[in-house]
């Protein structure tokens, strides 16, 4: 292949993509990071392994088509998280870090202690990075939290890299999205914002572009996506008018490289283009997938980096289309450059690795991190020579797209058919107070019952019996005896902990979308198809190809053997519509609506055939509703619409008695309250810990009207949180939500814990709340025996 060429440095390369996956084709970083974890290797060998991992990508794309000396080659690798690194580099490390990180320059392990947390610090919050499923730490900003240049690993990245024989472009987190999605700490001003801070930590990002250029960095691209987000609760003139003063303070920097200044997930406002122009940035990039051209670029001549190739999704797509949208720019006489829509660290490495797991029809429809660079390279070379060079390609492209659409399975009359019949009937069940008092009868639940999320431990024990299966190593009887035996385990270990609703464990599941994609049809799944979900934690998600139907019961047997083991009530554990969809690679020639109601349906015959084997709480988890909520507000109301009406079909079905649990995570809820109430069901667990109980003001201001279960244990750190920290995060939430409607619970999940953390956190859980029952049991005989002096005077009257 013919490498993209560059006339000198201060011309943005032709093509590039704006990042790449980090943690290594086999997840080679993640290993090295869990085992540095565990104190099984030193701090050297994971930063070997490291670097290992970043000549790998550099070399990978070198690979596709990129030269190795036009800062074509993003540097963008990240140990953990790259907002993360973000507040290494600036020092932004919040007050109540400072006894145990000091004014030294700030370490990989002052990262780990920010992002774990330890026995006297809990961890940074987290949330998701813009609408998609990677989760970033939230820095906590107020008006004294200190600024200086504190970390130099994006320096040295690069001169590393020039040593290597390459010039790549470092990427950042730019100073305007950085304070824009950080929170404000814990008992600033109630008017205080964190973006209130840019000129105190301008400085800085100075100091920062000074040491980048000294290593050698031509470019340097900072990623400024809050600029076209509506849903950060700062307005657009606000984040324009920011974004104008911190680049003209950055471009008129006295040593600095070129100025990239990239945006993605949504269309660039045309008053932040403005701003990024007037500040005198050397090139502005925007996501032509997700988004549409700002009306000034066409007549700008700043270089524009027109993100057309999809880096949020794995389908090879429409190259011609792509391409047309690039000329269609060129033609109006801009200076353009192709790129991909967003960083590529949403999609997998290269299809190389999925010979034997997908079909050769499939995956000549798909394009992961490689192939989505060689496209680009393609496209780049068709700037440059004209559209004739690259026909062949555009052609290939073209044709595999008109094979997807008339594939057989993609399109199913019965399922169409099926969607199209849906009333809002089906929507609906009977007044929560009736369900209220049928299931109060039915469960004979005590106050403030205590249940966890679903997952138990997934052991290197369950994980070996299960790679053993799939190799053929041992038989389905044998490993379905294993599983049999696991489950028994966990419910022996919740009945011994004194927890009220149980789970059975879900040791069959590799993955709560995966599990239901293997069972469904419509849906592939892939061999070696990683991606980052936060740290060192990765996903494997499924790719929706074609219409989706359930042919046979998927959670049934395993839901009523754990419930034939005790007389508690064990809770059926599905994953909703609109989370499979999120945490799936989706297919995008059909709205995601008519998806979702097609997976609506497959689940409301799995909901089903659990209350009729005899399950009485039924869980279906959406953790994903917030995380697809679209950044611009003009689509909320409509997607609010069917992601809500998705879940009502899936779980609106049942009898009063049947029980309907939801679960939310780490996202902001304030903005989709009214949503959440609009799902109806009986109970809502949400996250809540890390956060230290803020959606409970959400829900009590909302006057939330059903149960809802706030976590109280942060099960993404490894710390143990006793029954003091889990009472007064019980304690919080009693002083806004009626007791008679909570729940007790951990804010997720149990799949990434051990067994030791585990056993004692759910034991500190039940302790305090116990405790907390015997508080409201005295609390109301204390408020009965003050009643009895005055009713006594008015008896005597009577009498």
């Amino acid at each position: 292949m013919t490498n993209i060429t560059n006339t000198p440095a201060q011309h943005f390369p032709t093509g590039t993509v704006l990042g790449y996956p980090r943690i290594g084709r086999n997840r080679e970083l993640k290993r090295a990071l869990e085992q540095y974890w565990r104190g099984d290797s030193s701090l050297d060998a994971l930063e070997a392994v490291h670097a290992e991992v970043r000549q790998a990508r550099r070399n990978a794309l070198a690979d596709a088509g990129f030269a190795r000396d036009d800062a074509s080659i993003p540097e963008d690798a990240s140990t953990y998280d790259h907002v993360l690194d973000t507040l290494l580099a600036v020092g932004a490390v919040p007050e109540r870090f400072a006894d145990a990180i000091g004014e030294e320059p700030l370490t990989l392990d002052d990262a780990f202690l920010l992002a774990r947390g330890d026995a006297t610090h809990p961890a940074l919050e987290m949330t998701k990075w813009f609408d998609t499923n990677y989760h970033y730490l939230v820095p906590e900003i107020s008006p004294s939290t200190p600024f200086r240049y504190a970390n130099r690993d994006r320096a040295r990245q690069v001169t590393e890299a020039g040593a290597a024989g390459f010039n790549t472009r470092p990427t950042i987190v730019g100073p305007v999205t950085f304070l824009a999605l950080a929170k404000a700490a814990d008992g600033v001003p109630a008017d205080f914002a964190p973006l209130q801070r840019l000129d105190d930590l301008l400085p800085v990002y100075v100091e920062w572009l000074a040491d980048l250029a000294e290593a050698g960095a031509q470019w340097v691209q900072l990623d400024e996506s809050a600029l076209v987000s509506q849903v950060l609760g700062i307005d657009e003139r606000t984040l324009s008018d920011a974004a104008l003063h911190a680049y003209s303070v950055l471009s008129n920097a006295p040593q600095r490289p070129a100025l990239f200044v990239s945006t993605a997930y949504a269309t660039l406002p045309d008053t932040a283009f403005n701003a990024l122009e007037l500040a005198g940035v050397d090139a502005i990039g925007f996501d032509l997938v997700r988004g549409s051209v700002p009306a000034p670029a066409r007549a700008s001549n700043v270089p524009l980096v027109a993100g057309v190739i999809d880096g949020h999704n794995i389908w090879r797509g429409d190259l011609d289309a792509a391409f047309a949208k690039l000329e269609s720019l060129q033609q109006s006489g801009a200076n353009v450059h192709a790129s991909t829509s967003t960083s590529l660290f949403h999609v997998p490495h290269t299809l190389a690795d999925e010979t034997e797991a997908l079909s050769p029809q499939l995956r000549s429809w798909l394009a992961f991190a490689d192939e989505k660079a060689r496209q680009i390279a393609t496209l780049a070379a068709g700037l440059a020579q004209g559209r004739d060079a690259i026909a062949a390609e555009l052609d290939a492209a073209t044709t595999a797209l008109e094979d997807r659409r008339s594939a057989d399975g993609v399109h199913l009359p019965s399922v169409a058919e099926r969607v199209a019949q849906v009333t809002d009937a089906d929507l609906q069940r009977e007044p929560f107070a009736v369900r209220e008092a049928a299931q109060s009868a039915s469960l004979n639940l005590p106050v403030l019952p205590t249940t966890t999320i679903g997952s138990f431990p997934q052991t290197p024990t369950i994980r070996r019996a299960r790679r053993d299966f799939v190799r053929g190593d041992i038989d389905r009887a044998a490993y379905e005896e294993f599983l049999r035996d696991e489950v028994r385990e966990v419910i022996t270990l919740q009945h011994n902990i004194g927890l009220d609703v149980l789970v059975h464990g879900e040791p069959e599941r590799n993955d709560m979308v995966q599990y239901f994609a293997e069972n469904l049809e419509g849906f592939a799944t892939t061999a070696n198809g990683w991606v980052q979900s936060y740290g060192s934690r990765c996903t494997r998600p499924s790719i929706l190809w074609g219409d989706v139907e359930r042919t046979a019961p998927i959670t049934v047997p395993w839901s009523q053997y754990a419930q034939s083991l005790s007389d508690a009530p064990v809770k059926g554990m599905l994953t909703g519509p609109v989370t499979i969809l999120a945490w799936s690679f989706v297919r995008d020639d059909q709205p995601l609506e008519q998806t979702a109601n097609q997976v609506a349906l497959a689940l409301r015959d799995e909901v089903r055939d659990l209350e009729a084997a005899g399950i009485r709480i039924i869980q279906v988890d959406e953790p994903a509703l917030r995380e697809l909520l679209p950044l611009e507000r003009d689509r909320h109301d409509d997607y609010l619409r069917w992601s809500v009406n998705a879940f009502r079909l899936a779980t609106a079905g049942v009898a009063i008695e049947t029980q309907i649990h939801t679960h939310l995570c780490y996202s902001e809820f304030g903005e989709i309250i009214a949503a959440i109430d609009g799902l109806d069901a009986d109970v809502t667990s949400i996250e809540a810990a890390r956060s230290r109980m803020e959606v409970i003001e959400d829900l009590a201001d909302h006057d939330y009207p059903r149960g809802v279960g706030p976590g109280v244990w942060d099960i993404h750190s490894p710390r143990v949180p006793d029954s003091a920290e889990i009472a007064g995060l019980l304690e919080a939430a009693t002083d806004l939500i009626p007791a008679n409607r909570l729940w007790v619970n951990p804010d997720c999940g149990l799949k990434t814990r051990g067994y030791e953390e585990t056993t004692a956190s759910l034991q500190h859980l039940v302790a305090a709340t116990l405790a907390a029952r015997e508080a409201l049991q005295q609390a109301a005989a204390r408020d009965a025996a003050q009643t009895v002096p005055d009713a006594a005077p008015a008896v005597a009257a009577g009498a």
